[in-house]
């Protein structure tokens, strides 16, 4: 297994940066590391050293009091320091660690800000870049950061070590030496595989993660439950998981034969090595300090160097994590705004969709396929059509989370494209029918769909009111600062049953609704199946509210139930991308076409002498 390889010039930018990044976040913390990284490094072999002189004077005649005395302080103090040293380092690493987190998450979210469309993050690739930057985006810059201030360490460490040794014997010096640099080839060709393991392990890891999440969470459960797919899924999750840990073992055994070949190398140089120091000590050409020196320099060596090569390891795979971060924070907008934008004007004359072709790609079929369309101001137009006819699309073309690849959107005859999206969007309401439950109260899960609420709770209620929902949430254990959720509760709140409340599909839809009222004095509003959840004496109530909504108003509303739409000013039929029908109700039941079908067969449902067929 090769590991995978950075550009040497991309991987020198990527230093640049994730060391720039930890300097900016903690410049005291950054400066502080590398200083006790020095001394940590040279530590071992000050101990190693002052250790020889003391045993020398020891050992060499009548000491000198005082000079011992001053070297044992010395040696002392030094030892002292190799204990702190290592717990001090931890605690100035761990608090620049988290001062990296905070700036690299915050550049995170300001570079998703800046993609104002749906186009990177509806891009399957780049939700994956993107969900391995959250997961390890901070991991980058502190691991590079620390593992290099390590390697200086280890550096010193085996500078300092191996000169002991050079002076001792040249020879053996150069056998430790040589013995180093096979454990040091060996090493960094199984840090790469580790690396490009870790990386071949992400596909295991997500479809475990994906089982796992089916067999313990609530949205499959009932399902999981009743069709017994519990054993299935767990076959299919241990499967994921024996085939991890398979290709773990296949390194493991690889990285056993390397080190124990490689330790036993190692152990014959040091063996040597302390036969000819003894025997050069027997013979008075060393002394009993140089021996003591000579023991602590071997293994401090080749410690020293695993440890260099153990943090170049390291680096490595902090740059292979830093570069999904790097791809994310420098992706180029997905939808060119325009530096001078002109002033969004209230809607006078209506909305124009002038030869509108959109895919999502070019490996994509056309969703739109020159689609004419004008939305006038003050009415309702109703977009009715079958599943993939390109409703939502149009939507998502209306509130410009895409341009059209070909043809124009003319907002009173101005292109969208000359507006600023933010301003844009603060003209339009909308109900999504793929609406969002947010674990939050249920005031703040009305207000986010206009935040100038957030301390208006009159408005809220209004909004609540008209959208049906104001008892439900009135009756709730805390109101509307009920939590609607228990995903957040732990300890003494655990057992709560007023601590959150989960909502009904039904109540969420209406939920979701009191968020478009909130936004209903805008110029254009969308409502894409506002009553999809919803029964049918509560759809009947809806539609009243939304009639009353609508009226005066320029809306879009969508929906697969002609019943709810039939009393539109213009109902417009979307088939294969484009407007196949166009007209008031009578007018297109009148027509016999395609709409005239649908009608007939929906209403055919509810009469009881002719049956819906089953």
């Amino acid at each position: 297994m090769t590991g995978p390889r950075l550009a040497p010039r991309r991987a020198v930018r990527h230093a640049r940066a994730a060391l720039g990044i930890t300097w900016r976040a903690a410049p005291g913390g950054t400066a502080a590391d590398l200083l006790l990284a020095i001394l940590a490094g040279v530590t071992p072999v000050l101990v190693a050293a002052l250790t020889k002189l003391v045993l020398d004077r020891l050992t060499g005649g009548r000491p000198a009091n005082a000079s011992l005395a001053l070297l044992g302080v010395g040696l002392a103090v030094t030892a002292a320091a190799g204990v702190v040293l290592p717990h001090l380092r931890a605690y100035v690493e761990k608090e620049r660690i988290r001062a990296v987190s905070r700036l690299v998450r915050r550049r995170l979210h300001d570079a998703v800000l800046r993609l104002v469309g749906l186009v990177r993050l509806e891009d399957p690739e780049f939700q994956d870049r993107l969900q391995a930057a959250q997961q390890t985006g901070h991991l980058g810059p502190t691991q590079l950061t620390g593992n290099a201030f390590g390697a200086v360490q280890s550096l010193l460490a085996v500078t300092g070590f191996l000169g002991v040794l050079l002076v001792l014997s040249p020879l053996i010096g150069l056998l430790v030496l040589a013995a180093a640099l096979p454990t040091l080839w060996m090493q960094l060709r199984l840090n790469r595989a580790r690396v490009a393991m870790v990386l071949h392990l992400e596909h295991f890891q997500r479809r475990d993660f994906f089982f796992g999440q089916l067999l313990v969470g609530v949205p499959a459960a009932k399902e999981v439950r009743l069709f017994g797919l519990g054993r299935f899924f767990g076959d299919r999750m241990l499967g994921e998981l024996h085939g991890m840990h398979r290709v773990e073992q296949r390194l493991d055994r690889r990285e056993l034969r390397a080190q124990g070949l490689l330790g036993l190398l190692g152990a014959g140089v040091a063996g040597a090595g302390v036969v000819y120091t003894i025997v050069a000590a027997a013979g008075g050409r060393l002394t009993a300090g140089d021996v003591v020196l000579y023991l602590a320099a071997v293994p401090g060596v080749q410690g020293a160097l695993g440890g260099l090569v153990g943090q170049l390891g390291a680096i490595h795979q902090a740059l292979l994590l830093f570069d999904h971060y790097d791809q994310v924070i420098r992706v180029e907008p997905d939808l060119p705004v325009p530096a001078t934008a002109r002033p969004v004007p209230p809607l006078r004359d209506g909305i124009e969709l002038r030869d509108v072709w959109f895919r999502y790609s070019p490996q994509h079929p056309w969703v739109l396929r020159g689609a004419d369309l004008f939305l006038p101001a003050g009415g309702t137009t109703a977009l009715v059509g079958l599943n993939g006819a390109g409703k939502s699309t149009l939507v998502k073309l209306l509130c410009r989370f895409y341009d059209p690849e070909r043809g124009t959107i003319r907002w009173d005859g101005t292109d969208l494209r000359e507006f600023d999206p933010a301003e844009l969007r603060e003209r339009l309401g909308a109900v999504f029918q793929d609406f969002m439950p947010y674990d939050l109260s249920a005031a703040e899960n009305i207000a986010v769909g206009d935040l100038d609420a957030r301390d208006d709770p009159d408005r809220l209620r209004a909004a609540a009111r008209q959208a049906g929902i104001d008892e439900a949430l009135t009756a709730l254990p805390r109101g509307y600062d009920t939590l609607l959720t228990r995903i957040f509760f732990d300890g003494p709140d655990r057992d709560d049953p007023q601590a959150g409340v989960v909502l009904s599909g039904g109540q969420w839809q209406r939920m979701a609704l009191a968020r478009g009222f909130l936004r209903a004095d805008r110029d254009l509003l969308v409502l894409d199946e506002p009553s999809s959840g919803l029964d049918a004496e509560a759809e009947h109530d809806l539609h009243t509210r939304l009639r009353e909504l609508r009226r005066g108003r320029t809306s879009l509303l969508i929906s697969h139930r002609l019943n709810a739409v039939r009393d539109a000013d213009t109902i417009v039929v979307l088939a294969d991308g484009r407007i196949a029908e166009c007209g008031r109700h009578d007018e297109l039941l009148a027509a016999g076409g395609g709409y005239a079908r649908l009608f007939t067969l929906q209403a055919r449902g509810y009469r009881e002498d002719s049956p819906a067929p089953v």
